[in-house]
């Protein structure tokens, strides 16, 4: 893994943003997706909004996922492990990268078919404590033709990653716009946010 963690930590330096596939296992991925949580997620949980705490706005024009905040003193274990390879890439990115970041908050995340989320930056103009947005996709025999693509808009253009089982995107929050590209199929992640605060479980 610190091979990994080295690949993402020079390609953040040199281009903002890092692409790690097989982050998690596909036995990783399975068990996660075993879990009861995922396996009804449109309906158990939350709609996802825009804004934070009292301009947190619903609007499915903008974006259409729902989401369920993991706390690591609750969460299962399948979702820990996942979790606990963050912490440690953190640990390692602070090294590498002399960054001072401390901490991370994750949500596991559905787009049913069809459903899609604009072009927008992750860093709010109130609050600019993300640091780094980390999305770990879920999707087993994902294909090019089920869409659902991340979008990222970087200065040389924009590329379009397929979000399959096990990939990690890596990007920094402040300056790379990304959006969500529509889905033939059910599209699942954990996204996050790694802080340079530490995260008060606000979401809860």
């Amino acid at each position: 893994m610190i091979t990994v963690f080295d690949s993402i930590a020079d390609d953040l330096a040199e281009h903002g943003y890092a692409i790690a596939d097989q982050f998690l296992s596909q036995q990783e991925v399975n068990n996660i997706l075993d879990l009861e949580e995922f396996k009804n997620g449109a309906e158990s949980f939350k709609k996802a909004g825009i804004g934070k705490n009292k301009g947190l706005q619903i609007n499915e024009a903008i974006r259409g996922d729902y989401i369920q905040w993991l706390d690591r003193s609750s969460a299962p274990r399948p979702a820990v492990v996942y979790l606990e390879r963050l912490s440690d890439m953190i640990h390692f990115l602070n090294q590498a990268l002399f960054l001072s970041l401390k901490d991370y908050e994750v949500h596991m995340t559905v787009y049913p078919p069809g459903s899609f989320y604009k072009r927008h930056l992750d860093q709010f103009k109130q609050d600019d404590h993300r640091k780094l947005s980390v999305i770990c996709y879920l999707n087993n025999h994902w294909q090019e033709e089920h869409g659902g693509q991340l979008r990222m808009y970087l200065p040389d253009g924009t590329r379009d990653i397929l979000p399959v089982a096990g990939r990690l995107v890596c990007f920094r929050s402040d300056q790379i716009e990304h959006e969500v590209l529509p889905a033939t199929r059910e599209r699942l992640s954990l996204t996050g946010w790694i802080l340079d605060q530490h995260s008060e479980l606000r979401h809860l």
